[in-house]
């Protein structure tokens, strides 16, 4: 059995919660009980409001218009004070979390010195921090991670970048859901990996996916969190696909694209998958069908013999296959060392670098 007594909500009940209940059941008016306690209404106000703190005098006052004891008042105001202060130390602690600085750099947030946890709060659009963790925690607790084990992804930090997705999808005109049309675009789409610079091939992306019903959006990860990728069901007929441009590679990216492609096309809406990074990776039954998916669109299976004969040393042999398979060279490297057949720190400079100047105009 618990112990009640540990219960601590996250709310603050004023003592004016309890004086109004007791005027209703009692039908008693603001203007008489005003007269009863000598006051006006607006100073009756102001204390069903909690702007008025419970004197002794006060809840000797309140003894004989309502009664209980003044005692029970003055606890009542104890509790309500000591509730407030410890929902001001989760705040402050609620704050100190939220990677504040790189969302202010990055133009994600409005910072008022004066008032951070309202900035904070019309960030997330969300009224209070309960109202936030009913929102951020429960759903980042649903998350499918894939993550090493020695990693533990700050929740705050998580949330600010799913947010931030959330924002900038809803500038994206998106018609609805097709999972079908998604599925065959993704052969168009696999045709933009050749695209050098992503100032041509993310206005491409983003509008050949929006036709679908997926809004691509990317935003950069702010300290404590290392994801990749998410996708998500924002809407039932609209879904939001996230990409961080972590590594900033093509090999990284367009990988971590057909993944999360892959899970919107076999999964659905069944969760929020969020794609973090580490060497050790646990991998559930749906990341390994996602990634299996992700190989399958670059390289199909019938070129992957021919893939294992790359002679990865010889750049006209690596150059050859990626036009046969019509994705770039670095991603033919990439998944190279992702079978084994190559070291990951070997061969690397096929593989195309982007810079975050490219990047971070295309969502604004």
């Amino acid at each position: 059995m618990s112990n009640s007594s540990n219960f601590q909500p996250n709310w603050a009940s004023k003592p004016g919660d309890t004086i109004a209940d007791i005027l209703s059941e009692r039908k008693i008016s603001v203007p008489t009980f005003a007269d009863k306690m000598n006051s006006s209404t607006d100073y009756i106000h102001s204390l069903l409001a909690g702007y008025v703190g419970l004197t002794k005098d006060l809840c000797s006052k309140l003894e004989v218009v309502l009664g209980p004891s003044a005692d029970f008042w003055l606890r009542r105001e104890i509790q309500y004070r000591e509730s407030l202060a410890r929902l001001k130390q989760i705040e402050e602690n609620w704050i100190k979390e939220l990677p504040i600085k790189e969302m202010v750099n990055w133009g994600w947030l409005k910072l008022d010195v004066n008032n951070k946890i309202d900035s904070c709060l019309q960030y997330f659009g969300v009224s209070s921090v309960n109202a936030w963790q009913t929102k951020y925690q429960t759903e980042i607790a649903m998350v499918n991670f894939r993550t090493s084990p020695a990693y533990k992804p700050q929740p705050a930090a998580v949330a600010a970048w799913l947010r931030q997705g959330e924002i900038q999808s809803e500038k994206i005109n998106c018609n609805p859901w097709n999972a079908k049309l998604f599925k065959e675009k993704l052969v168009h789409i696999k045709k933009l990996t050749r695209i050098k610079n992503p100032g041509e091939f993310l206005p491409q992306l983003i509008d050949l996916c929006a036709d679908c019903g997926v809004a691509v959006v990317i935003a950069r990860t702010p300290s404590g969190c290392q994801a990749s990728g998410v996708t998500k069901f924002i809407q039932p007929d609209r879904a939001l696909l996230m990409l961080s441009f972590r590594y900033l590679t093509d090999d990284h990216f367009w990988f971590t694209f057909f993944h999360e492609a892959g899970h919107l096309l076999l999964h659905g809406n069944k969760s929020v998958f969020v794609e973090e990074i580490g060497k050790d990776k646990v991998l559930s039954t749906q990341e390994i069908e996602a990634n299996d998916f992700a190989a399958e669109q670059l390289i199909p299976a019938e070129l992957r013999i021919q893939l294992m004969r790359v002679a990865f040393t010889n750049k006209r042999s690596v150059v050859s296959f990626a036009a046969l398979a019509g994705i770039s060279p670095g991603i033919v490297i990439g998944q190279l060392q992702h079978i084994g057949k190559i070291e990951y720190s070997k061969m690397n400079s096929y593989k195309r670098r982007y810079s975050w100047d490219d990047i971070a105009p295309i969502n604004h």
